[in-house]
């Protein structure tokens, strides 16, 4: 087995989230250990590093394995960052009082982190991992217990409330759920919705099937799906905070995947403010709507007359 595979197995032993646990994660445990390929574990030493003159030279120097220069802020940001977190290494142990952005800092592998990695391979391992942990606790649980807390709470109409997990999206599909259904489309069930987590977070395969929708294919249906009984409704929602918003070419695939349904079709695209739609207002389809969640008694029409036309009258919303 290479160093490499031998790192990255280190990692997720002392329990850094899968993130963490990737090349690039692996290499960057070498550079901090000192440890080349054909070394012992046990060589290992506790060494200050920079990351460009530090860690990616030992990297290229011992495992040709070449950066680009800004990969720099990869390490820092999404490798050395968490295994700061997971008491893996020591921020500028040498100079802890340095200024922040200074082109001084450094970083060495932590001194409890280096006892229990010597003993890999050896029957000690064990032992010395339970230590780790007992000491310094698992980082992915530690993401997990702050994650569990940060989630967004989302209400049913009939009470029930889904925990989303935590970003921007998820809080634009709550208030999809909780707000704009409850001013333009009042009595409608939610059918599908899914979450950044769980791509079936909630459901309904009972009504999507009686309505004509294969409940096999629910990966290709948009972020939520509201059905409105009494007027046969269907409305098909984007939450948009990055990209994908109602596009012609989303249109062309819903309705061919949708061809057997039997409800009207109404395609939104919901965004969390202003700022975000005006972004993409050249991507959004005709005949089609937005709504903005910062505005939220508001809707934009792209010529759209869904909303527009009720019981045969013009109905303008401001």
């Amino acid at each position: 087995m290479s160093k490499i595979q031998e790192a990255r197995i280190i990692l997720r032993e002392l329990g850094l989230p899968d993130a963490q646990q990737n090349e690039i994660s692996g290499y960057t445990l070498l550079a901090l250990c000192n440890i080349k390929e054909n070394d012992k574990w046990s060589k290992s030493f506790r060494q200050s590093h920079g990351v460009s003159k530090g860690i990616m030279t030992f990297i290229s120097e011992n495992y040709k394995k070449e950066y680009a220069p800004n990969t720099r802020e990869t390490i820092r940001r999404q490798v050395l960052h968490q295994f700061v977190q997971a008491g893996i290494a020591d921020y500028n142990p040498d100079i802890p009082d340095l200024p922040v952005n200074s082109p001084l800092a450094h970083y060495a592998i932590s001194e409890i982190a280096l006892e229990t990695i010597k003993s890999f391979r050896t029957r000690n391992w064990k032992k010395a991992l339970e230590n780790f942990t007992f000491k310094i606790g698992v980082l992915k649980e530690k993401y997990s217990k702050n994650r569990n807390m940060s989630r967004v709470p989302l209400t049913l109409s009939d009470g029930r409330v889904l925990m989303l997990s935590p970003g921007k999206h998820n809080e634009v599909q709550a208030a999809v759920v909780e707000e704009f259904a409850s001013r333009f489309a009042q009595g409608s069930s939610l059918l599908y919705l899914g979450d950044t987590e769980n791509k079936v977070l909630y459901v309904d395969r009972e009504l999507l099937e009686r309505i004509g929708i294969p409940i096999s294919e629910h990966s290709k249906l948009p972020d939520i799906v509201i059905y409105e009984e009494a007027k046969n409704w269907l409305y098909l929602i984007e939450a948009v905070t990055s990209h994908g918003p109602m596009t012609p070419t989303r249109i062309v695939e819903l309705e061919t995947f949708l061809k057997n349904c039997i409800a009207g079709k109404i395609y939104i695209s919901a965004f969390p403010d202003f700022f975000e739609f005006k972004k993409h207002t050249t991507e959004i389809a005709w005949d089609t709507e937005v709504w903005i969640m910062e505005f939220p008694e508001h809707m934009i029409h792209f010529n759209g007359d869904r909303f527009l036309v009720r019981d045969g009258n013009l109905v303008f919303f401001s």
